[in-house]
């Protein structure tokens, strides 16, 4: 197969299998997050009664001010008991006990809406059509839970274009740890040399270096900066909607 077969990128000649991050790579990272970031902060100012927001931006990687998401940061990287366990560290710091600082993470926490939140970062439908039409298969590795991720998908119709997921709660390892995107090239009987990776932040392509894909793609459009990317990726893209061949 080709990639300019289906008006796709070059990128993609040799490549049986696509992998895709989630939030910052198909969706917007900073729709789904930094809202959530800012309100659970002012919701735990109010369950706690003490000033605790800056603290817990600081932890899980947010800057209130430029309203950003950190790259390094456990927002951007962790799974969500991870995220909820570090707010919970920083208010067991501020509350008189351990039971206060329970009942008042308990009364501020929510998780963000994934399907009123999911804003594509390209026109998925048509993306994903060519993968599937060019004979490539499509998977999603996120640290992410599973439930949230498959209601995202069904969400923008492209569900059953996607052959596996390996989500944050799966129990088959983090990114950077090539367990997750191995395991998904076993599920769907591809070779890692014929797989390549799409992503917005380090531990992306560094799990995609790590495992011996075959491309290890960058996009701009989440939380990843060109300086952090650039060392891992053997290219970099605006966004995943330039995987469609800009001559088609």
């Amino acid at each position: 197969m080709t990639g300019a077969a289906g008006g796709l990128s070059s990128l993609l000649d040799g490549i049986d299998l696509v992998v895709f991050d989630k939030d910052g790579t198909l969706i917007d990272f900073q729709a789904m997050w930094a809202g959530w970031a800012i309100d659970i902060g002012r919701r735990l100012d109010v369950a706690t009664g003490r000033p605790v927001a800056g603290d817990v931006f600081a932890a899980i990687g947010f800057d209130p001010t430029a309203n950003r998401i950190l790259p390094g940061g456990p927002l951007a990287v962790s799974t969500m008991p991870g995220i909820a366990e570090t707010v919970a560290a920083v208010v067991r710091r501020w509350c008189p006990s351990v039971a206060a600082a329970r009942r008042a993470v308990e009364t501020a926490w929510f998780e963000p809406d994934p399907v009123a939140l999911a804003q594509p970062l390209a026109d998925l439908s048509d993306l994903f059509a060519r993968l599937v039409e060019s004979g490539r298969k499509i998977a999603l590795a996120t640290t992410d839970d599973r439930a949230p991720t498959e209601a995202t998908l069904r969400a923008l119709g492209l569900r059953e274009r996607v052959s596996a997921l390996a989500c944050g709660d799966d129990g088959i390892g983090l990114k950077p740890d090539p367990a997750m995107v191995l395991a998904l090239c076993a599920m769907l009987r591809t070779d890692p040399s014929r797989t390549a990776i799409v992503g917005d932040t380090p531990v992306d392509l560094a799990m995609g270096r790590a495992a011996g894909l075959g491309r290890v793609i960058g996009v701009l459009s989440g939380v990843g900066q060109r300086a952090d990317l650039e060392p891992l990726a053997d290219e970099l893209l605006m966004s995943v909607g330039d995987l469609v061949s800009a001559t088609d």
